[in-house]
């Protein structure tokens, strides 16, 4: 068995709530490439050159730190805990991975997902490995830093946070097919099972009222969505 067979997490979890039953949609996993990533250790130093005459130039400002889309990194010495981002990742191909140790083992990945889109990950103080395959370069993100939510996002788009890519509220997506179209609700970008608040696999109309109190929302395979409300 492939390592790429053997590295795999649900990545459309189930939610048993209402009576309603939600489809399960399972991943592959690519096998973990070369860890010579990017470090994000150390953010840049804002530095001062002398102009003639005596005079400094003012200090720049602090560059973003990132972690490359391609390695294995150690959780505190490669890469430090916090939410990251990565962006304009297509077809699914970026895939990355939380786990608790380095061993390669399918019970050593505590979250992981195929993306497509804009994808969000918190990587916790107790993480000890993350794994990136095929993925645009990983940013930091402040947590609280604030956005202009949009009103109709992609259907493919990924993840959106809520109040910050995406406002709350009813959204609708039309025309999906063979329930291609998967969306979730959740609290948080860890990405466990428990993180989940509602989620669904859909064909025909989907109609999704998203919580000022959410975190994310997520979507994949969708028509587009339209706030209605």
């Amino acid at each position: 068995m492939s390592q790429q067979q053997r590295n795999w997490f649900a990545r459309h979890k189930v939610l048993a709530a209402t009576g309603a039953i939600v489809a399960m949609v399972s991943i592959g996993a690519t096998g973990c490439e070369d860890g010579a990533g990017t470090s994000s250790k150390g953010s840049a130093k804002q530095e001062q050159s002398a102009k003639p005459g005596g005079e400094k130039k003012a200090p720049e400002g602090k560059k973003a730190v990132t972690v490359d889309g391609d390695g294995d990194f150690e959780v505190g010495k490669d890469v430090k805990p916090g939410l990251y981002r990565s962006t304009g990742n297509e077809d699914g191909l970026c895939y990355w991975e939380r786990a608790k140790d380095s061993s390669g083992e399918t019970d050593s990945i505590l979250a992981n997902d195929n993306v497509t889109g804009t994808s969000y990950v918190q990587i916790t103080p107790t993480d000890k490995l993350f794994k990136s395959s095929g993925c645009g370069k990983w940013e930091a993100v402040d947590e609280k830093a604030k956005g202009t939510p949009k009103a109709a996002p992609k259907g493919d788009g990924g993840m959106f946070k809520v109040g910050v890519d995406i406002a709350p509220g009813t959204y609708k997506s039309t025309g999906n097919k063979d329930d291609g179209c998967y969306w979730e609700r959740s609290k948080d970008a860890s990405h466990n099972t428990d993180a989940i608040l509602a989620n669904n696999n859909v064909s025909g109309t989907a109609i999704v009222k998203i919580a000022a109190t959410d975190g994310y929302f997520k979507t994949s395979g969708c028509g587009d969505w339209t706030k209605t409300g």
